[in-house]
């Protein structure tokens, strides 16, 4: 069987008739290699055989995307990233419970303890950031909401007693997010994983030295803000993710995502901004070791 994330010819239809496409072909190869700060190795696509960690690489490499950061959204995918992290030195990690399922974790009085093996995980070198938390207004409301604030910050004074990124979870929130990173105290350094706000909250990030991360999304047809934002986005503030395997980007979307689709992404960055796309890339390089660290293979020092 091949490797799924081989550059194959399109496939019209799963092979049970379901109607499934599995993962798109790869992209011209990047002039200057970036990093993917936000992707999900252990979440496999619906019906797609899960990839190994050194095949996601390989082909991520392979097309310019030199390393990335898996990232945690409960303990169990948490424990999985530092496993990864050890595994394949390409791979910085991040940890924390997502803010749908920290009230999860309340309901059945495990948050506290969930916290605790949070922060002890995050002690590895090799995790850099806490996330992805922040609060998410779509999917969660009510008294969940309560478990949500209070466990977004929690991971705001985890990050900030431990040195660590913040990256953020932010879904029809931008509004309250800004407020509770005000109320805190943001950490030193903060992520807007899969920037999805506007105008207003680039503008914020802008000042505030926050960091937004475009994905696959900027190259949807009816992200208009998202562009906006793009326009506006200080150079020093920009990062690209694939949230891997969701949002891949047009003309892939619907299929399974992952690192080796970055370049999709890059590109269209440049051709919306009118940027060199050889200094975007380089930028961004930049930008992502300024958030993360070194990945250590790639430090010339």
């Amino acid at each position: 069987m091949h490797n799924p994330l081989t550059p194959v010819p399109f496939r019209a239809s799963g092979s049970d008739g379901s109607g499934r496409q599995g993962y798109p072909p790869a992209p011209e190869p990047l002039p200057v290699p970036v990093m993917d700060n936000h992707t999900h190795l252990d979440f496999p696509w619906d019906g797609e055989p899960r990839v190994s960690i050194a095949d996601a690489l390989d082909a991520a490499e392979a097309v310019g995307v030199r390393g990335a950061v898996q990232v945690g959204c409960d303990l169990e995918s948490s424990r999985f990233t530092v496993q990864a992290v050890e595994q394949d030195r390409r791979l910085l990690g991040a940890v924390a419970l997502h803010p749908n399922d920290a009230p999860e974790y309340a309901a059945r009085g495990e948050l506290e303890g969930a916290l605790a093996e949070i922060e002890a995980l995050a002690a590895h070198p090799r995790i850099r950031a806490i996330g992805e938390t922040g609060l998410d207004f779509f999917r969660t409301e009510g008294e969940g909401l309560v478990h949500q604030r209070y466990s977004f910050r929690r991971h705001i004074d985890i990050a900030k007693r431990l040195g660590l990124t913040l990256q953020i979870h932010d879904r029809d929130a931008h509004d309250d997010v800004v407020q509770v990173l005000r109320e805190e105290g943001a950490p030193e350094r903060v992520v807007f994983h899969c920037f999805s706000g506007g105008e207003e909250l680039a503008r914020i990030c802008n000042t505030e030295g926050w960091y937004m991360s475009f994905a696959g999304t900027i190259t949807f047809k009816n992200a208009a803000n998202l562009r906006a934002a793009l326009a506006l986005a200080e150079p020093e503030r920009i990062l690209v993710e694939t949230d891997a395997p969701f949002l891949t980007p047009h003309p892939h979307r619907g299929r399974p995502n992952a690192s080796y689709m970055v370049p999709y992404t890059v590109r269209a960055m440049a051709e919306l901004t009118g940027w060199e796309l050889s200094e975007l890339c380089a930028g961004i390089t930049e930008n992502t070791v300024r958030a993360y660290g070194s990945w250590d293979q790639y430090d010339e020092n």
